[in-house]
């Protein structure tokens, strides 16, 4: 285990003992021994009595052949060798499992665990102890957060229900017994349903009780009210289908039209105080980490969901404004009622109008939809794994690609399952006519026949407002996500690059998953760095303190570098040589019925170029052995030119990385279930982490692309094709940041149909290529 913190500073002595005697620690003694003593007597506050307490220290070492309550007692200098093995065993590593008994400090240093080392005066012991407590613990928070868990804060009565920071970062001081659950019903200024009346959205509050008004984290989610997934299930479609030709042309794009209105709610009467309230119920487990710690937390399911009104309409005009309509309400520009009848107005007068947006996937995509819109009040976005262009989801270079894993989905079907009005017969039993007909209509418009970019994703596309972002980003994908493709957060990084706002990024080895709860990296940490910044405005340095650009390394465990930035310009180009110039989509019938069937063996037997089944049906190219490490960073581009036999076709290109290793698994271990205790008598969230697998494997894909033949040249236009004539064609791979060890190999291999991510029939389609014209551009640190 190594442990990686970001979000950690020593700041100078006088500091440290403000802070320290914030939260109760003495910061006074008459010898260095004599603070050690104090300090962790008091990290001990639950044991009374002096023999009781030496009785506890006893069960820690000091040394190799001293117990810690013993050492205490004593007038012994301090090393460091004593403060490191005390410290491990307080941050609770594991002697001679995790650490060596006889080798403390040597131990520390390669759990990546540092302190400051000097122990002359009682300042020294300070400092050491400061930097312990805001040191990560083996179960993924820090040691002060540990004792916060434990009680310390609450039953020592440490500014309980008031905010406190500590190390820059927001303390775990408020009452979860205390907390507020109240129901508000935000109205909106337009009629998604098109029922004459504007909508109303259900949003669910969820604060601590505080003397002073407390920022928000919002989560837009429209999953949260309940899904339908029988509903979409019904609508998936069908994928295996022929690839069809389309005619020529270039598709006109228009500004989006104007939300349809209704009639207002005037409000009869304003209250302070909520008439419905909500069921507790642990949430994303990073909002509720910060509840504690002075945040309230903010859920919102939008249009179209349980108990609000309109139609979902999958990342629309529509959905948007319904997903700013409540930050307006927060920051006290909107109207909100205490109930969808009564006409009673409430305030959120608890709310300091400082807003984040926080989630993943489809919540986080509704965060980059509501920062390009400049809304006020909110300050910043943390979005996970989103989307910035739907059709970076659902579509690619002219093609209907699926998001990984989801044959058949597309933007109806998502419609479908998050309108969970559906699942109230009474509710559905009024608008089920009248959204058949809506998805009738967003079927058509979406475009399934072929696949070119069109107004339906224009209206989708939220790069396009980039210029209007006006809330800082700290921005989060996972380098293994083939459902949110990589595609989505580095055009919206490169978009936002020269906006006066602060950004930060941070790239994960996983796919579609949460990164908050991992022992080896402080994410926690950092965003509650970022957001006591940023909503609470206390001056920690956040944008100097943090790097601009942190990745997690994709070789060895553990282990998060800071490259300068993403999307590196500096390209090596290569010349490629495919070990032959042609290949064939068609299948024998029975392989054609296996694959698509099973479409991770395809893949398997695809990479496998040892394998002979998919022979006929891809072409490769392989480098030599590398001699030195690369790191590609960015787009890689390959060039070349390419015929097909027929008037369509569609070529797919994988970059692969060749040489038996055992590589990190792209979904994390659980380490310990309920492992992460985010509060005192509060939620937990399971310990995890990437770890690399037992097992070597042969390859790894680092990259791919897809593209229609016909869309060679835009996803707006559509040309022909002329049989057996040759084309030259630029793919650009979802971009990526991966590291090639010394001694492995790069491959590049054509193919047609996908089995798991394109529509698939099994057409008798023959492709050339000119192997003289290819060249690979890879973007280097």
């Amino acid at each position: 285990m190594k442990i990686n913190q970001f979000a950690k500073t020593t700041p100078e002595i006088g500091i440290i003992k403000t802070e320290l005697t914030q939260i109760g620690f003495p910061t006074t003694a008459n010898s260095p021994i004599e603070m050690l003593k104090k300090l962790i007597q008091r990290a001990f506050w639950q044991v009374s009595g002096s023999n009781n307490q030496i009785q506890q220290l006893n069960q820690y070492l000091a040394s190799p052949t001293q117990t810690l309550g013993n050492f205490l007692a004593t007038n012994t200098a301090i090393t460091a060798e004593n403060f490191n093995l005390i410290a491990l065993q307080l941050l609770g590593f594991q002697a001679e499992a995790d650490f060596a008994i006889s080798e403390a400090s040597a131990s520390a240093q390669k759990l990546n665990v540092s302190f400051h080392n000097h122990f002359e005066t009682s300042d020294d012991v300070l400092i050491n102890w400061y930097q312990l407590l805001n040191t990560h613990t083996k179960f993924g928070l820090t040691y002060l957060d540990q004792l916060a868990a434990q009680g310390y804060y609450a039953q020592n009565e440490i500014s309980v229900n008031q905010p406190l920071f500590f190390n820059g970062k927001a303390q775990a001081t408020f009452l979860t017994k205390d907390f507020l659950y109240e129901t508000v019903y935000v109205q909106t200024d337009f009629d998604s349903d098109n029922d004459g009346f504007n909508d109303l959205i259900k949003v669910e509050v969820t604060r601590p009780t505080s003397d002073q008004p407390v920022p928000v984290a919002y989560t837009a989610s429209p999953y949260d009210q309940g899904v339908n997934d029988s509903f979409g299930d019904r609508l998936t479609h069908a994928v295996d289908v022929p690839l069809t030709e389309k005619p020529a042309g270039t598709i006109s794009l228009q500004s989006s039209a104007s939300l349809r209105t209704g009639k207002a709610q005037a409000p009869k009467s304003t209250t302070e105080s909520t008439t419905e309230t909500h069921t507790p119920k642990p949430g994303y487990t990073l909002n509720d980490y910060l509840l504690v710690r002075g945040f309230a937390s903010v859920y919102a399911a939008g249009i179209g969901t349980i108990d609000s009104d309109g139609f979902q309409a999958c990342g629309d005009d529509y959905q948007v404004a319904s997903t700013i309509a409540v930050i307006e309400w927060l920051h006290g520009d909107r109207i909100a009622f205490t109930n969808r009848t009564d006409q009673i107005a409430i305030a959120a007068s608890w709310c300091n109008q400082n807003i984040s947006m926080t989630g993943r996937s489809y919540l986080g995509t509704l965060a980059i939809a509501a920062a390009t819109t400049g809304v006020p009040g909110l300050k910043t976005i943390i979005p996970e794994a989103a989307i910035s262009s739907w059709y970076d989801y659902y579509r690619e270079n002219g093609l209907v690609v699926a998001p990984g894993g989801f044959q058949g989905e597309d933007a109806d079907v998502l419609a479908a399952e998050t309108f969970s009005k559906s699942l109230r017969p009474g509710d559905y039993l009024t608008s089920q006519k009248t959204f058949d007909q809506y998805l009738q209509q967003m079927q058509l418009d979406q475009d399934r026949e072929t696949g070119s970019y069109n107004q339906f994703w224009e209206d989708r596309n939220y790069r396009k407002n980039l210029k209007n972002v006006t809330a800082d980003v700290l921005l989060v994908h996972g380098l293994n996500d083939w459902n949110v493709k990589l595609r989505n957060p580095a055009e919206f990084w490169q978009g936002i690059q020269n906006l006066p706002i602060s950004k930060k990024l941070i790239l994960h080895q996983g796919q579609h998953v949460y990164i908050n709860a991992f022992p080896s990296f402080d994410f926690s940490d950092i965003v509650n760095l970022w957001l006591s910044n940023k909503l609470y405005g206390v001056k920690n340095h956040v944008d100097q303190v943090l790097p601009d650009v942190i990745v997690q390394d994709n070789v060895d465990e553990d282990t998060w570098i800071t490259p300068k930035n993403w999307l590196s310009d500096k390209v090596v180009t290569q010349s490629l040589n495919f070990d032959k110039s042609e290949f064939k989509n068609e299948l024998p019938e029975a392989s054609y019925q296996k694959y698509c069937q099973a479409a991770q063996l395809w893949k398997h037997h695809l990479y496998d170029l040892n394998n002979p089944e998919l022979s006929e049906q891809r072409i490769a190219s392989v480098s030599a052995s590398l001699e030195h490490d690369l790191t590609i960073n960015g787009e890689v581009e390959l060039d070349l030119a390419i015929a097909s036999d027929q008037n369509l076709g569609m070529l797919h290109a994988a970059l692969v990385d060749l040489g038996d290793a055992k590589r990190l698994e792209v979904n994390p271990q659980i380490l310990a279930p309920k492992g992460v205790h985010l509060g005192y008598r509060w939620y937990t969230d399971n310990l995890r982490e990437f770890k690399l697998a037992k097992a070597e494997t042969p390859f790894k894909m680092i990259s791919q692309v897809h593209l229609n033949l016909q869309n060679r040249t835009s996803t707006q236009i559509n040309e022909s094709i002329v049989p057996n004539q040759f084309y030259q064609i630029h793919l650009k791979f979802q971009p990526t940041f991966y590291k090639l060890p010394a001694g492995r190999k790069l491959a590049v291999i054509l193919y047609g149909t996908d089995f798991e991510m394109t529509n698939r029939g099994n057409q008798k389609i023959h492709y050339q290529i000119n192997n003289h014209s290819a060249q690979l551009h890879i973007p280097t640190n």
